[in-house]
């Protein structure tokens, strides 16, 4: 599978605006020969927002209105998309994605850990068990931005078989190390592909940093857009090297796997809860 992230800038509460640019990025990245095409964060309704209530008018239901509209345009174009929303259920929102393909909704999620910042101030917590889903032969895991900074999130998912992890984000400044440094660790330290997929432009005097970028399950760099510019960023996925956990560098002498040496028994702290207050809330 080639997979494309597109790096770019979304307007605030601009719906119909919003979705219409992210389909020509998909025609674009479909010319390009991507079966998947992934969006940021909150792609489709912005991401800063000043109360849940100001919010709350532009989240809608999984499937909705969006997902409808990506439907028709992936059986257009072929193909499949991820991007991110708000989602609407009951009285609660969500910071959501969904992945859309010919045949319609094949997953969403909802955003695990919530960062003191921007609509995430308002949101509620993800209630969902981590999942992953095959996609035209591909096993794909979904989370995004600040579950990025949880090497749990990730191992979660790697556990649970993906190939290919997406990390669609908004990062801000202070992310940088995030950008810099986590992607490739993740990647390297699960033996996975990993693709983080970044905002740019200015939000209600927030800026976003861009610097998306793609990695292998060795944890090296393969696409990287290490700017604030647009771009759509590609790679090509190879399944094989995501599920050969057992890297042989010298055969018995230099041998690793880091799925099957791992110690569970020794990890009980990790999950323990701890009375923190988490801050803002």
């Amino acid at each position: 599978m080639r997979i494309a992230g597109v790096q770019m800038d979304f307007q605030l509460a601009d719906i119909e605006g919003n979705l219409s640019r992210m389909i020509e990025k998909m025609r674009q990245s479909r010319a390009g020969g991507a079966t998947l095409t992934i969006f940021p964060e909150c792609a489709l309704t912005g991401y800063c927002f000043s109360s849940i209530e100001e919010a709350r008018p532009y989240a809608e239901t999984i499937p909705g209105p969006s997902v409808d509209r990506m439907q028709q345009v992936c059986r257009e174009l072929g193909g499949y998309v991820v991007y991110g929303l708000l989602e609407s259920d009951g009285t609660r929102i969500f910071n959501a994605l969904a992945m859309v393909g010919p045949e319609g909704l094949i997953a969403s999620y909802r955003k695990t850990h919530l960062p003191y910042l921007g609509v995430d101030m308002f949101t509620d917590y993800g209630d969902r068990p981590f999942a992953v889903h095959e996609v035209d032969g591909v096993r794909i895991g979904l989370c995004i931005c600040y579950d990025g900074g949880f090497p749990e999130t990730a191992r979660c998912l790697t556990l649970l078989g993906a190939d290919l992890i997406l990390l669609p984000t908004n990062w801000p400044p202070g992310a940088d190390g995030a950008a810099e440094f986590t992607i490739n660790a993740r990647a390297m330290e699960n033996t996975v592909y990993y693709a983080a997929v970044n905002r740019i432009g200015t939000e209600r005097d927030v800026p976003f940093i861009g610097r998306s970028r793609i990695c292998d399950p060795l944890g090296k760099t393969v696409a990287v857009a290490d700017h604030t510019d647009e771009a759509i960023l590609y790679a090509d996925i190879d399944v094989a090297r995501a599920r050969q956990k057992h890297l042989i560098r010298k055969a018995g002498v230099n041998e690793v796997n880091r799925i099957a040496d791992r110690r569970p028994e020794l990890y009980g702290e990790i999950v323990e809860p701890r009375d923190l207050k988490r801050p803002g809330r």
